[in-house]
C-alpha cells in the first residue's frame, strides 16, 4: 500500500476492515472506524477486547494483519510503511508517563520538539512554556520527574506530547494508573483539551468524562466494534445487552 495525502482535512482517521492477530489469538476483527477533525471519541469496553492494540495501529506503533488505516490521508501498510509521518503528527499519552527521570519537567518537553520538528533551542523552550502552562504546570518546569505527583505527571505528558502540535491525541487508558484523587485533575485537562477543538481518541473507563465530552462513544468486545453513537444513544435504554452489562459493571 502506498502513501496517499488527501486534499480532504475533515476526516482524521479511517479504519476499514482492520484485522490483527497475535499468533494463534485475534486481537481486532474487521474494525471499521473514521474520526473526523474535532471530533472526541471515547473507547471502552472489557480488558482484552483490543482497545489499545487498535489505538497502536492508529499511531503507527503496531503492525497489523489486514484491513487499511489512514491518518490525515496517509495510508499506513500492514508492515508499518510511512510510521514516522503519522508519530509526528499523532499525539499519544500512555497509562505510564514515560517521563525521562533525570530530566527536568521542561527538558522533558523540549527533547522531541528538537529531534522531531528540529526545532531551535529557544523555540522548543517557549513551545514548551506555553503548553505547561496550558496544562497549569508552569511553575513545575525546572523541577524532576520524582518530584511530581501521578497527576502532574501524566499532565506532563500530556504537555509533552502537545508541544509537538499533532492533529490528533490518543490517551490509552492515561487515568488508570492514578491514585483516585489524581484522576480529576488529568481529566480535567482532557475536557480542556476538548473544548478547545483537538481531535481525541480516549480509551477509558470514565463513563462520566465520556457523557461529557464524547461526541462518539465506541464499545468493543472480542476485538469487534459492538457499538458506537453518541452519548444520549449509548448510555440509553437501547443499548447492546453486552454494553448495558459493561455499564452496570462501570457505574
Amino acid at each position: 500500500m502506498d502513501m496517499a495525502i488527501s486534499s480532504v482535512a475533515t476526516q482524521v482517521v479511517s479504519v476499514a476492515g482492520l484485522s490483527k492477530h497475535f499468533q494463534a489469538h485475534q486481537v481486532l476483527s474487521d474494525v471499521h472506524l473514521s474520526v473526523a477533525a474535532g471530533e472526541r471519541v471515547v473507547v471502552c469496553g472489557p480488558s482484552g477486547s483490543g482497545k489499545s492494540t487498535l489505538a497502536r495501529c492508529i499511531s503507527g506503533l503496531e503492525s497489523y494483519g489486514s484491513g487499511t488505516v489512514t491518518v490525515n490521508g496517509i495510508a499506513i501498510s500492514p508492515r508499518m510503511r510511512h510510521t514516522e509521518l503519522i508519530q509526528a503528527n499523532v499525539g499519544m499519552v500512555f497509562q505510564q508517563f514515560n517521563l525521562f527521570p533525570h530530566l527536568t519537567v521542561l527538558e522533558n518537553c523540549t527533547l522531541a520538539q528538537r529531534w522531531v520538528r528540529r526545532r531551535s533551542r529557544d523555540e522548543a523552550r517557549l513551545t514548551a512554556l506555553e503548553y505547561l502552562a496550558k496544562v497549569r504546570l508552569a511553575e513545575k518546569a525546572s523541577a524532576y520527574p520524582a518530584q511530581l505527583s501521578g497527576g502532574q505527571q501524566q499532565r506532563v505528558a500530556i504537555a509533552r506530547a502537545l508541544c509537538l502540535n499533532p492533529s490528533l491525541m490518543l490517551f490509552d487508558e492515561a487515568t488508570s494508573a492514578l491514585d483516585p484523587e489524581m484522576v480529576k485533575e488529568v481529566l480535567e485537562t482532557m475536557i480542556l483539551l476538548a473544548q478547545d477543538g483537538m481531535t481525541m481518541i480516549c480509551i477509558t473507563h470514565e463513563m462520566g468524562f465520556a457523557r461529557a465530552v464524547a461526541d462518539k462513544v465506541v464499545f468493543m468486545d472480542e476485538g469487534r466494534i459492538v457499538q458506537a453513537a453518541p452519548p444520549d444513544e449509548f448510555f440509553g435504554s437501547n443499548a447492546d445487552p453486552r454494553v448495558r452489562r459493561f455499564l452496570s459493571k462501570v457505574f
